[in-house]
């Protein structure tokens, strides 16, 4: 499973038709199984507490609504998303979209009813006002909201921020989604490791960020602060829960990390985990021209990147050399990211082998029906000639990897 993050309003003129077959073809040729359109449902805009303009995804105004700015005629942007689901099915896609369980917008109003707030804002979220579940009233309306949107063909949510709601309602709302809906998907943000077993055995979720897992620890190698062993450590820590983990380095909370590619070959590489790609990723855009290096989710802005990869995917021109470069390595890579079985880790049995940084060195084996692979990440900027040590092999494996790259051998 490869899940692409998009914010449609960010690309090409940021209406929801400009998603079209040919986007959705590229998409594929990246190995993508489901999009997630990030900024479907109607959020506050022209407001004196709205950051930015248009705004934030996740200050939802109406829940049973698409933002008006996505369609080219507003009066029918409800038609339009449901011919987006359409088309991208058509492609043999799913759909993903966010739900915002924790807060809603101010001045949240629909058709059937409001949703009863606490009052208060949690963190700096001064565009929204936490949401009440001492009110069962609020559980049966959100409820009827996510079987809304699964009615509109729908195949998964992205969850926001879901330790700050009660988990019984959680393991509520997921149980009575699925008695009608059972192939949904539920993708929970959870950022306390410790947690993610029972929002997986006990709440009921598909599929979690390893956020404050592997992407910590793979950032801060990239920074050149981190430490490789970390890699076993959550790879251990984690155990069965490997394939209901989702991997990822770029998301629209997180800076842009261009040219991380042995972070992209462990997170795409190390286990049967799926993989989230962050649209412009694949290009290396990098939002250079923010001080945290973030893509705006509040502003509509131009992202000449973006727009490149746009002409590109429409007229196989427009990419500059090295955004081709990276698209090629990433397409290489995406191609290699089929199960491949089991993972077992060598780092513990090579410690001492010369060649091999323990703090900035990562090896591994996949092992399936497809074969037996040695695969190995290199974290510094100096090739790595590593004659590894495998458990019950007679010879050691030499295996050479490039600065700042992986490498794979077909045993």
């Amino acid at each position: 499973m490869i899940i692409y993050q998009m914010l449609p309003r960010l690309w090409g003129n940021g209406t929801l038709q400009q998603i079209d077959d040919q986007c959705l073809e590229y998409f594929k040729t990246l190995g993508v199984t489901h999009v997630w359109y990030t900024g479907i449902i109607r959020h506050s805009t022209g407001k004196p507490y709205v950051k930015g303009n248009p705004g934030s995804p996740y200050s939802i105004c109406d829940y049973y609504d698409v933002n008006p700015y996505l369609s080219s005629n507003p009066d029918a942007r409800m038609q339009d998303f449901q011919a987006l689901v359409k088309r991208t099915h058509d492609q043999g896609l799913g759909v993903i979209i966010d739900y915002v369980p924790n807060h809603v917008s101010p001045d949240y109003s629909d058709a059937h009813g409001s949703i009863e707030t606490c009052g208060y804002y949690d963190y700096d979220w001064s565009d929204t006002l936490k949401v009440d579940y001492s009110r069962r009233s609020n559980w049966e309306k959100m409820r009827d909201i996510l079987l809304f949107w699964a009615s509109k063909g729908v195949d998964g949510f992205r969850c926001d921020m879901v330790e700050m709601v009660p988990p019984e309602y959680m393991k509520w709302l997921i149980a009575q989604v699925k008695s009608q809906y059972p192939k949904l998907i539920f993708i929970a943000e959870v950022y306390t490791r410790e947690r993610y077993r029972r929002y997986v055995h006990d709440v009921g979720f598909d599929l979690l960020y390893d956020k404050s897992g592997l992407y910590d620890i793979l950032k801060d190698l990239m920074e050149g602060r981190g430490n490789a062993r970390k890699i076993s450590w959550n790879w251990q820590f984690l155990q069965d829960l490997q394939p209901r983990m989702l991997n990822f380095l770029e998301n629209h909370d997180e800076p842009r990390m261009p040219e991380a590619y042995p972070a992209l070959f462990v997170s795409l590489l190390l286990n049967r985990a799926p993989f989230m790609l962050y649209f412009g990723e694949e290009v290396g855009e990098a939002a250079a021209d923010t001080k945290d290096h973030r893509t705006s989710i509040f502003n509509k802005i131009t992202v000449p990147s973006l727009q490149r990869l746009y002409t590109y995917i429409h007229t196989r021109q427009g990419l500059e050399q090295k955004e081709l470069e990276t698209l090629n390595r990433f397409r290489r890579l995406m191609a290699e990211a089929p199960d491949w079985g089991e993972t077992y880790d060598l780092v513990y049995c090579n410690m001492d082998t010369p060649g091999f940084k323990v703090d900035s060195h990562y090896i591994w084996m996949r092992i399936s029906e497809r074969g037996t692979f040695l695969l190995g990440a290199n974290f510094t900027k100096e090739k790595a000639d590593i004659s590894v040590f495998i458990p019950g092999y007679t010879s050691r494996i030499n295996i050479s990897i490039p600065p700042m790259g992986g490498n794979i051998l077909k045993l």
